[in-house]
């Protein structure tokens, strides 16, 4: 069965909807710049309204302090990448910390393939997500996608995730087209920027199943 990771939750109806519908994971956004972030406070809350899936943090190019700061807060089950992290910092954020990696690389050649393999001693997990289109402000939740062929029959060395402008209406495709093992969405089941739509997250679910 697919993994789904709906990304970006920030408040109770979507959590809930989320957790209900049987997410593996649910991402918090610590990005300020992100209409979808929360802070340390309001994840926590969410948090313990419990649930099966497990809680990833997103983080771009965070400092020690400020990731102490948020796992003091709320209990993270795994740290998600999204900036310019070098190998060498994943592998020291995953040693501080003792939590699994996730990694986001942008895709939009085969070329971009080749950082795999640099990484995969360093983190757990990848989120291949499309690069962010030109002029944007933020590393992902662009609803941009990429060719999903590139993947097709690739050796990619972890576990990992599918993103980038997946929708309840494409996602089958896209897994079909890249083999992919796991989905991540955000902007694709939100009703309004930043706002999620618990009618979305259930059939973006359904659909990647």
């Amino acid at each position: 069965m697919n993994q789904v990771k709906i990304c970006g939750l920030n408040d109770a109806e979507g959590y809930d909807a989320a957790q209900q519908a049987g997410a593996d994971y649910i991402g918090f956004v610590f990005y300020p710049p992100s209409p979808r972030a929360v802070t340390p406070g309001q994840a926590a809350a969410l948090a313990a309204r419990g649930g099966p899936a497990r809680r990833v943090g997103l983080l771009v190019d965070a400092s020690d302090d400020e990731i102490a700061g948020i796992l003091a807060a709320v209990p993270l089950d795994i740290l998600q990448l999204h900036g310019e992290e070098t190998p060498a910092r994943a592998a020291a954020l995953r040693q501080r910390f003792g939590l699994p990696v996730m990694k986001a690389l942008g895709i939009a050649e085969p070329a971009d393939l080749a950082r795999l393999a640099d990484y995969a001693p360093a983190v757990d997990m990848f989120l291949l997500d499309a690069k962010p289109p030109p002029g944007a402000t933020l590393p992902g939740g662009n609803a941009a996608s990429f060719d999903w062929a590139l993947l097709a029959g690739q050796a990619i060395p972890l576990p990992w995730l599918l993103a980038g402008g997946l929708t309840p209406d494409n996602v089958a495709d896209a897994i079909a087209q890249s083999g992919a093992p796991g989905v991540d969405v955000s902007s694709g089941v939100e009703r309004a920027r930043g706002v999620k739509d618990p009618a979305r997250i259930r059939a973006f679910i359904q659909a990647a199943r």
